[in-house]
């Protein structure tokens, strides 16, 4: 994830729960990608404190450095290093028809490179490792097959180099959209003020988000016939809570929107609060969470050197 915006309820259901969940059944790798936040202007304090906001978080949510690593992309140079190499072999135009190059370039008067060379970077964040499932939602998809194309073009350049990863996992987290426009997914980056329910929002914050929060025109709640913003709340509710869609048709149909509202904001505090209170207790201590980087940085350096040092052998390049 990348240490900008506000990680939201979306954010926690769509992927952290699920990182949580699948930590101990693979070798895994949470990175904390500032390098990709650097592709528009950041001030620098607050791009600092926000990566040490992100692994708290993550540490929150229930990832547990003992069995897995937690690093800083910046802090294991061999990420630009290997993005550099993986430039030279990936055509232009792959990068110029990415849905998001284009999407983002459009809102912006002036480029930067860093915006077009970011799959590049992805890709070299997945390859760097050998990965060989990188769990995304569907909106980093078309980047995933990207780097496919470029460590199969690598491979038939050089020699077999690269693993190339599998694109998804088979389970995925909830999809959560926006509580303000339920035809978009909910994101950090949107700016409204009833978008979205931050982590860190206090209970009355997430009391009133919710309560805000776009339905239908229609009195009550019909599951059969349930628009959007209806189906968006019950959505959240049953991934906080976990039950079946018979108790969700049992329990909601026929509430009033109100009620809906009350019992969706009142499940999220519930799970909210816990979480905050273990992050308050993360971010008292610093040093605690500055050795968990630097030892999650330590643990998946060799890897990546590695890595490096084997494409440059194929590459010819001096090692």
């Amino acid at each position: 994830m990348q240490p900008t915006g506000n990680l939201h309820i979306g954010n926690y259901l769509g992927a952290l729960k699920n990182w949580v969940r699948i930590q101990h059944d693979y070798e895994c790798i949470f990175c904390i990608v500032d390098l990709h936040a650097v592709t528009v202007y950041q001030e620098p304090a607050e791009l600092r404190a926000k990566i040490r906001e992100i692994a708290a978080l993550y540490l929150a949510a229930g990832i547990d450095p003992k069995v897995c690593a937690i690093m800083v992309q910046s802090a294991v140079p061999a990420h630009t290093e290997l993005a550099w190499m993986l430039t030279c072999v990936t055509p232009v135009g792959w990068l110029e028809r990415m849905t998001q190059y284009k999407m983002k370039a459009a809102k912006q008067e002036s480029v930067g490179d860093g915006l077009l060379q970011y799959p590049v970077l992805m890709a070299a964040d997945i390859l760097l490792y050998q990965a060989g499932i990188v769990p995304v939602g569907d909106d980093q998809s078309q980047h995933l097959e990207l780097t496919r194309d470029i460590a199969q073009r690598f491979n038939s350049l050089y020699g077999e180099t690269f693993v190339v990863p599998g694109t998804s996992l088979p389970t995925v987290g909830a999809r959560v959209m926006g509580l303000d426009d339920p035809t978009a997914k909910m994101s950090k980056s949107a700016t409204g003020a009833n978008h979205a329910v931050a982590l860190l929002d206090p209970p009355a914050k997430i009391r009133k988000t919710i309560m805000r929060a776009t339905t239908d025109s229609e009195p009550a709640v019909d599951c059969a016939t349930a628009g959007p913003g209806v189906l968006n709340l019950l959505s959240i509710y049953q991934a906080f809570s976990g039950v079946s869609d018979d108790e969700i048709k049992s329990t909601f149909n026929g509430l009033r929107y109100g009620d809906l509202k009350k019992k969706v904001a009142d499940i999220v505090v519930e799970h909210l609060e816990p979480f905050q209170q273990r992050y308050r207790e993360i971010t008292a201590d610093p040093a605690y969470l500055d050795g968990i980087l630097r030892e999650g940085a330590e643990r998946v350096a060799p890897i990546a050197d590695s890595t490096v040092r084997l494409v440059k052998e194929r590459m010819g390049l001096y090692t």
